[in-house]
């Protein structure tokens, strides 16, 4: 079930943090976009009333932006991450998003399999782009707006 992050939550994003990054987010950045990010919108699936994944996304204007994805390992490959994606999708269209961008890892390749099934393509590569060992990341855009000639 999908549903909407709860400070209550924080315990379990923590541990999921903590096994799916090397360079993790603190309990109070994920308070700071619960309670003060007017952009920020947070998800998690909750499988038999534990939290197995979430996602974090904001959406600014006609842009989307994904801050974080995350799966616990024990529960991968089960469709969490796409469900979660197509929830981001449905956000930034109903918010008449032109598009959605972020960036990966260059060495994750499993993501950037995932992102690819969705239709997002590499714009640039971020040369040195995580601090924790300045690997670089590549941008992915998903157009999602018409365009319309006039």
């Amino acid at each position: 079930m999908i549903r909407r992050m709860k400070p209550s939550d924080l315990m379990e994003i923590e541990q999921i943090e903590k096994r799916s990054f090397s360079s993790k987010w603190q309990k109070e950045h994920f308070l700071y976009e619960l309670s003060e990010n007017d952009y920020a919108y947070l998800y998690v699936v909750e499988v038999n009333g534990r939290v197995v994944a979430y996602i974090d996304f904001w959406i600014t204007f006609d842009i989307c932006q994904l801050a974080s994805i995350a799966v616990h390992p024990a529960f991968r490959r089960a469709g969490h991450a796409h469900a979660l994606m197509q929830q981001m999708i449905s956000d930034a269209i109903n918010a008449n998003c032109d598009n959605i961008s972020l960036e990966v890892r260059i060495s994750n390749l499993p993501a950037q399999k995932l992102y690819e099934s969705f239709g997002f393509m590499q714009v640039n590569v971020r040369k040195g782009y995580y601090s924790d060992n300045q690997e670089d990341a590549l941008l992915l855009v998903k157009p999602l707006g018409v365009m319309i000639n006039e």
